[in-house]
């Protein structure tokens, strides 16, 4: 029998698609400790045990990242920085001591030493740095329910489909979850820059988050039907909407299938123009180097996985042995490699960095590079001498004026007469920016002059553009990649690049958005580059126009006034 009346309910659309199904509440509450004290003698007990929970925690962490890194090797590096959480050396040194000197209990000082941790990080006024919490709370649950024995979570042996509906869902519980058997997520907190939200996205499952109340309006295996894609939960629907959800969840599936056909050809319009397709890489294992079959390049090669996560900055020959890899794996296919864009919320270890109101806008990417000429000639040396392996393009983050070319390009022939002195081998490279500052975009018929390419870097060319930090919650709805201003600032830089004859791509989350393809062909770009898991939608969206169709929705959306109204238009279109 139909339900006399349903409730809906909204949130933010994290991670497309539909479903329907029965309501799978998730508590992820850990057992609290009390706070409790060992008998003389048992230290060296609880000490060993700690040191078991914390071994049994990396490999736990170990076994998630190497299957999140088949799916989205990008992603992985969630893993990564908990493993570098559970090694921490502060905490590491701080429970033992506990355990040791002030005879607190194995759990307690676990549970304590992060809760001081946890305090200091959600007190901080930046939130980069109050986000962090939730990782550490991660670590901490994890290593709790290690020292409980409780090994699986129950998000792990689902036995039938449900929608899983929770508060949160922390990075372990998503990455460890059993998808054959989830629907869709539901979660009160959290939003589309979350660790949930990425890891969603890369599985295919449908995910609603931010609805505020949540729990408060569910009940355990009750009927539910969710729209991500608006950002929608209908609860308790009736058998019209029931089959309508289903269908739409049939859809759903059958059109991720029929995208997924278009990875491994070539992009090409239905006009016949050839758009290049760029993989953006964050490392140089195997698994992500594997892109290189379906793509036309390395439209982004991030160097920063080098140096984070470690005592000591990488050496020479470490670089070296890296980008030579990457550069064998793509062939004569250009790899652009982005020198160092460290800062805000990446800090290198053993520097002493100076504590910045706002990191974002502060000594962070080439400006830190200039501040740091050693770190910054060993990278570009390490990657010259690589250039002789493949096609390498160097390309400099953050720049925002003619002066900064001009000293990037001062370090690169520094870097090559050291070279030359030590009798190493080179080649000659293309240098390039990445176009990320509005300063330097609207310089743009200067700048093309001075460059031998660029790279639209549109995630911090809207952070800067509409003035909100992107990863900060309270401000998400003024981040939007879709305003108007940004493609008019974007056609600004296509067209100089493109009458002079100069590559001119784009790298940020818009290079990767199957929506916004045809409007970035329409404004004159040839070139996309992005994440792995993007690859087949874009390329799909790209057979669906001709330039011609293109140049029209372009015109289009440089007559809109909002956000909302290009979207609209898009998702029409």
């Amino acid at each position: 029998m139909a339900a006399l009346y349903c409730m809906i309910l909204s949130g933010k659309g994290a991670a497309p698609g539909a479903a329907v199904g029965s309501i799978f509440i998730y508590n992820d509450k850990y057992i609290i400790p009390a706070e409790t004290f060992i008998e003389e003698g048992q230290e060296q007990s609880h000490l060993d045990k700690y040191f078991s929970v914390r071994k049994l925690a990396f490999e736990e962490l170990e076994k998630i990242r190497l299957s999140m890194q088949k799916i989205d090797p990008s992603k992985a590096d969630i893993f990564k920085a908990h493993q570098e959480i559970v090694e921490d050396i502060i905490i590491t040194e701080e429970i033992p001591a506990k355990i040791l000197n002030d005879r607190w209990a194995g759990d307690w000082a676990i549970y304590q030493v992060y809760e001081t941790v946890l305090t200091v990080l959600k007190q901080t006024s930046d939130p980069l740095i109050s986000e962090r919490a939730v990782d550490f709370d991660d670590v901490r649950a994890l290593l709790l329910k290690l020292w409980y024995g409780q090994n699986e979570s129950p998000l792990a042996s689902l036995k039938e489909p449900v929608i899983i509906a929770s508060r949160q869902l922390k990075p372990s519980d998503t990455a460890g979850l059993n998808r054959d058997n989830v629907l869709a997520i539901l979660t009160e907190e959290g939003g589309i820059t979350s660790h949930t939200a990425i890891i969603a996205k890369s599985y295919g499952i449908p995910a609603v988050l931010g609805i505020e109340g949540l729990l408060g309006f569910v009940s355990q295996g009750q009927l539910a039907a969710v729209n991500a894609t608006e950002g929608t939960v209908i609860l308790d629907p009736g058998e019209a909407q029931t089959g309508e959800y289903k269908r739409k969840t049939c859809d759903y599936h059958r059109d991720r299938t029929e995208t997924e056909t278009f990875r491994k050809g070539e992009a090409y319009t239905s006009c016949g123009q050839k758009i290049e397709i760029g993989v953006n890489i964050s490392g140089a294992n195997n698994d992500e180097l594997y892109a290189e079959n379906y793509t036309d390049c390395a439209g982004l090669f991030r160097t920063e996985f080098l140096y984070i996560g470690r005592n000591t900055l990488p050496t020479e020959e470490e670089q070296f042995a890296v980008y030579r890899k990457v550069l064998e794996t793509f062939g004569k296919k250009n790899v652009i490699l982005r020198t160092l864009d460290i800062g805000g919320d990446k800090q290198l270890p053993g520097l002493d960095y100076k504590s910045e109101e706002n990191p974002f806008l502060g000594n962070r990417a080439i400006r830190f590079c200039f501040s740091n000429p050693d770190i910054f000639l060993t990278q570009i040396k390490a990657a010259l001498r690589a250039s002789v392996y493949g096609n390498l393009w160097l390309m400099f983050p953050m720049v925002s004026s003619l002066d900064d070319i001009n000293t990037a390009k001062d370090f690169t022939e520094q870097a090559k007469d050291e070279l030359k002195k030590e009798g190493k081998e080179f080649a000659e490279v293309k240098t390039g920016i990445m176009i990320e500052i509005p300063s330097i975009a609207l310089l743009s018929d200067i700048t093309v002059n001075k460059v031998d390419f660029a790279s639209i870097g549109s995630n911090d060319l809207c952070q800067y553009m509409c003035a909100a930090d992107r990863i900060n919650s309270a401000v998400e709805s003024y981040y939007q990649s879709y305003h108007p201003a940004m493609f008019r600032i974007i056609k600004n830089v296509i067209e100089p690049f493109n009458n002079a004859g100069k590559p001119i791509s784009i790298c940020g989350e818009l290079g990767g958005d199957p929506l916004a393809s045809p409007l970035l062909i329409g404004l004159g770009l040839r070139k996309l580059s992005m994440g792995a898991a993007s690859v087949a939608g874009v390329k799909r969206a790209v057979a669906s126009v001709s330039v011609a169709e293109a140049q029209e929705i372009a015109e289009r959306v440089l007559q809109f006034s909002t956000a909302a109204e290009v979207e609209r238009f898009l998702s029409r279109a």
